[in-house]
């Protein structure tokens, strides 16, 4: 069978990420001072090596599949992970071998970087480029859309409101009256003369959860196109948090609400909060360390601010901040309000450029909190909108984090509105259904041009 343009696109990126892993630590090699190029063929080695790891890393870790109608900065995470695991098994091979003294650290460190600028550059610059194509019409995905009227109204708009994704709806199959056999008889026709030649590239099915049975029955009818078959239900009433489905007692089960952070993607992100919480806590700690004296000096021990927060499962833990307030006793967690007398000078610039944040990184570490998730808040506001939001406690399923997609998006500080947390709770639950390595890239970009100033008390 001839490889479609896919297959093609997905050779072609696969050559170009060995090649950029050959390429630039050749280049490299060559033209760095200091480097002992006689000293046999352990840089060609090394290199390629890396040159053979990179594109099966990146398989590894799904680089390579479709990503029409999916996010660049998933792609880029997904890349940065291939590119990652590949920077860990050189490492783990020179060390095993105890050859790292023979390459210069120059050279592994530019050429790593290299190789990873090289590949986030190109695959952004082609995911633009097939956008803007695709809005154009061409490389256009044609669909065969199957089902119950109200649904493919739904997705026939969402479609014409993104014409950059590149589907196009080539025919239309309406189920109604719902149930009628005359539809199956019409699909089956469809299907075998659809066997070698149509004039579709995929077929959606969309229907209510309650339609199963009919879903069963036309996927079967199908089954001998050989073209993708996607089922579209109709979840607007249910409330799904990354669902899935699994296999539990030779039984399939979609879970409505698993942790989509389980098996390796909970390995990653833990890495991921290691490495970068490890690198911005030394960058930081002079910065920390002027604060503490500060505060030493202006307001007396404790510098640091000590509670108890509801973490990862709503496990308790306890949260570090700089201590931005006066001594004082109160029952419950009262908020912070505008001209707060218990806040000080110092502590209200700290709140401001949310400085009085950064000790978080010790509970980054810890292992405790992520740099990126939804905030933690006080056990006694956890108690009381637990009861009001029905949704709120699925914030629980992932660790805190210092940063939060609703932070960078303004929602943040005073929670005395239910309407307003409930706002805030939607956009936590975005940030776990669409998680991704390059969502917190994102979110941590944003950070910088618009988390850090508090305009709240």
């Amino acid at each position: 069978m001839a490889a479609t343009t896919s297959d093609w696109q997905r050779r072609l990126m696969r050559c170009f990420d060995a090649a950029i892993a050959l390429i630039l630590p050749s280049l490299l090699l060559a033209v760095l001072p200091n480097i002992d190029r006689a000293s046999g063929v352990e840089y060609p080695l090394l290199i390629l090596a890396g040159g053979l790891l990179l594109p099966a890393c990146g398989e590894l870790s799904g680089l390579y599949q479709p990503w029409r109608g999916r996010s660049l900065f998933t792609m880029l995470g997904v890349y940065a992970l291939g590119w990652l695991l590949t920077i860990i098994l050189l490492s783990l091979f020179l060390v095993a071998t105890q050859s790292a003294v023979i390459f210069s650290r120059a050279w592994m460190l530019l050429s790593s970087l290299g190789v990873l600028a090289a590949g986030l550059l190109l695959r952004t610059l082609l995911y633009v480029y097939l956008r803007r194509i695709r809005s154009r019409g061409r490389n256009i995905k044609k669909v065969l859309l199957i089902g119950a009227p109200a649904n493919m109204a739904r997705i026939q708009h969402r479609l014409e409101s993104m014409p950059y994704l590149g589907y196009q709806i080539a025919a239309r199959l309406i189920d109604e009256p719902m149930g009628s056999d005359d539809l199956v008889a019409r699909v089956k026709a469809l299907a075998s003369r659809s066997v070698f030649r149509r004039d579709f590239d995929e077929v959606w099915l969309t229907y209510p959860l309650a339609s199963g049975d009919r879903v069963k029955q036309l996927s079967a009818e199908l089954m001998v196109v050989p073209v993708d078959i996607r089922y579209f239900p109709d979840l607007t009433d249910v409330r799904l948090l990354n669902h899935r489905v699994t296999q539990v007692a030779d039984m399939f089960s979609l879970d409505l609400n698993r942790s989509p952070l389980d098996g390796a993607m909970r390995l990653f992100k833990a890495l991921e909060d290691r490495l970068l919480g490890l690198a911005l806590f030394v960058v930081f700690l002079p910065l920390m360390l002027g604060i503490a004296t500060a505060l030493r000096w202006q307001m007396g021990r404790p510098v640091l601010f000590k509670q108890y927060r509801h973490g990862l499962d709503g496990k308790r833990f306890r949260i570090y901040k700089f201590r931005t307030m006066t001594l004082h006793h109160a029952s419950g967690t009262p908020q912070a309000i505008q001209g707060d007398p218990r806040i000080t000078p110092l502590g209200a610039f700290l709140r401001r450029t949310s400085l009085d944040e950064l000790p978080q990184l010790y509970n980054v570490l810890q292992g405790r909190m992520s740099l990126v998730g939804p905030r933690p808040h006080a056990m006694d506001h956890n108690e009381y909108y637990k009861d009001e939001i029905e949704t709120y406690m699925q914030r629980h399923r992932v660790k805190p984090g210092m940063t939060g997609w609703a932070q960078v998006n303004g929602l943040r500080g005073i929670t005395d509105d239910v309407a307003l947390m409930r706002k805030r709770v939607e956009y936590d639950l975005y940030y776990i259904d669409n998680w991704s390595l390059g969502f917190d890239l994102k979110i941590l970009l944003m950070t910088v041009t618009r988390g850090f100033v508090n305009r709240q008390p």
